[in-house]
């Protein structure tokens, strides 16, 4: 018996040494370990032994199990000690490659003057609204006081889709829209942010330009109102130097109008060739929204008031970066918008 159980050893320990993965060392181990085996079933003789053959032969069995349970074990971190060789093999990496450099992104100078005069309305208490590019000529023209037969349509000349839909020629639909939304109950205080398109293209104009109009609707909205808001705005936005001034203008949706201009950063309102000697740099226009504007739109013109203004973003970006050409916004040259990535 004895004869048999290191018979069984060196069995096990050549099977275990010729093992390749744990799944054969699981199966090796029920072999001979499991309870049922044939090394655990000379267990069931000792009962037969005296006490000091009982002695003996446990001693034997102990050792061969702690024996073939040890190589078992080692040979299963010789097998893990193998698949982490090759896994690092399979995963290898030069070290000694230059790594990739990943710059910072910059936003682009259109967004970035967007979210500048977005800021500082919000902070006035204005909503942000938007609407479709593709406009009806219903909201684009005639609720802004713009019959077909308006001349001031030639002053936008647009890209029609078809008789009724157009490319916006500005933002100015969006108050429309909002307005009707109202159903003739204010307050309304918003800007509208977005792209426009008009058939123009030189140095200072684009085909397609960015505008954010503002329009605030109220009982006992007054020209003074309008006034210190666009002050306050220039002030944030071109400095507490700056002071603004209004000229009377024409525009259909809007009476009385007005152009603003400020006063010029370059020469501090002296006169140089940026301001073209004036002293002043035009801006934006503004007004009252005209009554004909709030009729349509469902308001009680003896009840609400309301000014309306619109800002070129392009041109706001121009003035405040030293920018000298609209079109360099739409080229897609990475290196101009490089300029502009640090505050």
């Amino acid at each position: 018996m004895i004869k048999r159980i290191q018979e069984i050893a060196q069995e096990a320990e050549q099977k275990i040494a010729e093992a390749k993965d744990n799944e054969e060392l699981s199966k090796l181990q029920i072999l001979y370990l499991a309870k049922k085996s044939e090394l655990m079933s000379f267990m069931a003789k000792m009962k037969d032994m005296n006490q000091e053959e009982r002695a003996s032969f446990g001693e034997v069995m102990n050792s061969v199990k702690n024996k073939i349970q040890t190589k078992i074990d080692e040979k299963r971190k010789v097998l893990k000690d193998l698949a982490m060789e090759h896994r690092l093999k399979k995963e290898a990496m030069d070290i000694t490659l230059p790594g990739e450099n990943y710059e910072r992104g910059a936003k682009h100078l259109f967004q970035k003057v967007v979210d500048e005069v977005s800021d500082i309305f919000i902070g006035m208490g204005y909503q942000i609204e938007e609407g479709p590019e593709v406009e009806l000529d219903h909201f684009n023209f005639e609720l802004l006081n713009v019959p077909k037969d308006h001349p001031a349509r030639d002053m936008q000349d647009s890209f029609y889709i078809d008789e009724t839909h157009l490319m916006r020629s500005q933002t100015s639909p969006v108050q429309a829209r909002v307005m009707l939304s109202k159903n003739g109950v204010g307050p309304i205080k918003i800007i509208s942010p977005g792209k426009t398109f008009r058939r123009d293209e030189d140095a200072t104009h684009s085909h397609q330009f960015g505008q954010i109009e503002g329009l605030v609707v109220d009982e006992n909205v007054r020209m003074s109102d309008l006034l210190g808001t666009l002050e306050l705005f220039v002030k944030k936005m071109f400095g507490e130097k700056r002071k603004i001034r209004m000229r009377p203008s024409y525009f259909p949706f809007t009476e009385p109008s007005v152009e603003v201009d400020i006063s010029c950063f370059e020469c501090g309102g002296k006169g140089c060739s940026l301001c073209k000697h004036s002293g002043w740099i035009e801006i934006l226009g503004a007004g009252m929204v005209h009554p004909n504007v709030l009729k349509m739109c469902g308001f009680d013109t003896k009840k609400y008031q309301g000014f309306a203004f619109g800002v070129g973003i392009e041109r706001v970006a121009m003035l405040r970066y030293g920018i000298d050409d609209i079109r360099r916004f739409y080229t897609n040259d990475m290196r101009f918008n490089k300029q502009f990535h640090r505050e």
